[in-house]
C-alpha cells in the first residue's frame, strides 16, 4: 500500500485550500437516460469498496441489471466534479470520499435524495453521527454511509516491554486516559528505548484532538471559531511532544520506513492497521492497539451517492444497498480493513476474529466502542480549507523551528482569509 488513505487525508486539507473553492457543480443537469435503464455504472476508487462484494454485486442482479464498475485513480473528487458539470457520463452510483463530502452539501440538488428511495427505513442500521455528516440541513440524504475511521492507539509490545510497562491493552489504555498521561509515558519510553519517537508528526496529533471535540473551524451559523479555545487547546496539545522531543517529524514519504524501526506508538484509524501491516511485515505480533488518549475521533470514511443523472434509481439503490448491508460490511473489514458503519457488523465472526499481527488481539474489542463513542460535530463545507493552514504551520514548527506561537498566529490569519473568501463570516 502506499499509504493512499492517510494521504488523502492530509492531501485533502490542502488542496481544498490551494483551490480556494468548495465543491460548485455548474453546467447541465440533463438526464443521462431514461429512470428505468439496465445498465448502471459505479464508480469508486482502490480500496473503498470490497472487490470480491464488488464482483457478487454483478451477478447478484445480473438478471435484472448489468452494473458496471470502474476503479479510478488520480483525483477522484475532482473527476467527479468535472463529469457531473459537464452532464455527460454521469456515474448512475458513485463514492464520494468522508472529507469531501461536506463539500458537495450546497450542490445536494445533483444527488437524488436516498430518503425518498427507502433509506430512512435502514438509517437505523448505521451510525448517526456518519449518516448525519452526509446529510443537508433540510434533511435530504446524499450518502449512503460505507466506512467510517474510529481512532486508536496502534503501540509497539517489545518496545514498551523493553521499559518494563505492562503490556496488556487494557493496561495501557489506563496509562494514557489523557494526552499529558501519553507524553509522559512516551517521554519513559523514549528513555529506555533511545532513538525511538512516540508520535509521527504532530499535524497527526492535531487531527485527531480538533475530532475529539464537537466543534471544529466554522459553526452552524457560518461563523469562523478557528481561533476559539477548542481549536487552540487542541494546537497547544499538537505541539507539545514537539517541545519534549518525542516527535518523529515524519512525512508519508519517510513513514515507511520508519514505522517499524523508530516509532513507539502510532495513531491512526481502524484502516491503518492495514498500512501498518503492509509497511512493516517484519514486525508482526509485535504491535498492539488501545483506546486513543483522551477519547475516539474519526478520520476518514465514505459514502455510496446516486447523482440526479442516475438511469435506475431504484435499482441503484437496491445495489447499494446490498453492497452496504452489515453483513457485506463486515466482509469488507476482512478483504481490506474497510471499517463498517453499520454496527450490527462488529458482533459478526468477520471482525470478531483474533489479529495475528497484533498478537492475536481482537482488535474489534478497541475499535467497536471508540466507532459508537465519536462525538457529532458540525463540518462545514469549507472545513477542510480553513484546516490546512494550521497543518502547514505546524509542519513549518518541525521542519524550520518555527517559534509555535507565530505558527499559531499565522495559521489563524490565513484561516481567516479563506474562509472569507469561502464566504464564511
Amino acid at each position: 500500500m502506499d499509504l493512499s488513505r492517510r494521504g488523502f487525508l492530509q492531501a485533502a486539507a490542502l488542496t481544498a485550500a490551494a483551490s480556494g473553492l468548495t465543491v460548485a457543480c455548474g453546467g447541465s443537469s440533463g438526464s443521462g437516460g431514461t429512470k428505468n435503464g439496465k445498465n448502471l455504472t459505479l464508480w469508486y476508487w482502490g480500496g473503498a469498496l470490497s472487490e470480491k462484494v464488488v464482483a457478487e454485486a454483478k451477478t447478484h442482479f445480473g438478471s435484472e441489471i448489468k452494473l458496471t464498475t470502474a476503479s479510478i485513480g488520480g483525483d477522484f473528487k475532482q473527476k467527479l466534479t468535472t463529469t457531473i458539470a459537464a452532464g455527460s457520463s454521469v456515474p448512475d452510483i458513485t463514492g464520494i470520499k468522508g472529507e469531501d463530502i461536506a463539500s458537495f452539501l450546497p450542490n445536494a440538488d445533483r444527488f437524488l435524495d436516498l430518503n425518498d428511495l427507502g433509506f430512512k427505513k435502514l438509517s437505523s442500521q448505521y451510525l448517526d453521527w456518519k449518516t448525519k455528516l452526509a446529510q443537508t440541513k433540510d434533511g435530504k440524504q446524499i450518502g449512503f454511509p460505507i466506512d467510517i475511521g474510529p481512532t486508536a492507539l496502534f503501540y509497539r509490545e517489545d518496545f514498551f516491554a523493553k521499559a518494563g510497562v505492562d503490556t496488556d491493552p487494557a493496561k495501557v489504555a489506563a496509562l494514557v486516559k489523557t494526552w499529558d498521561d501519553y507524553f509522559q509515558l512516551g517521554t519513559e519510553l523514549q528513555k529506555k528505548n533511545p532513538g525511538t519517537y512516540l508520535v509521527n508528526n504532530i499535524g497527526s496529533v492535531f487531527n485527531i484532538a480538533v475530532g475529539q471535540g464537537t466543534q471544529r473551524f466554522i459553526d452552524k451559523n457560518n461563523h469562523f471559531i478557528g481561533d476559539q479555545d477548542h481549536i487552540h487547546a487542541a494546537w497547544t496539545t499538537a505541539v507539545r511532544p514537539y517541545t519534549l522531543g518525542l516527535d518523529a517529524k515524519i512525512n508519508d514519504n519517510t513513514w515507511n520506513a520508519a514505522i517499524g524501526k523508530t516509532l513507539l506508538t502510532e495513531l491512526g484509524a481502524a484502516w491503518h492497521a492495514l498500512d501498518i501491516e503492509q509497511a512493516a511485515p517484519q514486525t508482526k505480533g509485535k504491535w498492539r492497539v488501545c483506546a486513543n488518549p483522551a477519547g475516539p475521533a474519526n478520520q476518514g470514511g465514505s459514502y455510496l451517492a446516486l447523482p440526479k443523472q442516475c438511469r435506475n434509481p431504484e435499482e441503484a439503490f437496491k445495489i447499494i444497498s446490498w453492497i452496504l448491508s452489515p453483513t457485506n460490511d463486515a466482509r469488507g473489514f476482512t478483504d481490506a480493513a474497510i471499517f463498517p458503519a453499520a454496527p450490527a457488523a462488529y458482533t459478526m465472526p468477520a471482525m470478531t476474529g483474533p489479529d495475528a499481527f497484533f498478537g492475536g488481539q481482537k482488535i474489534i474489542e478497541v475499535f467497536g466502542p471508540a466507532a459508537k463513542a465519536i462525538p457529532a460535530s458540525y463540518e462545514a463545507p469549507a472545513d477542510a480549507a480553513v484546516m490546512a493552514p494550521y497543518m502547514t504551520e505546524l509542519t513549518n514548527i518541525e521542519a524550520k523551528g518555527k517559534k509555535p506561537d507565530d505558527a499559531w498566529k499565522d495559521a489563524v490569519s490565513q484561516a481567516k482569509q479563506i474562509a472569507r473568501r469561502q464566504g464564511v463570516s
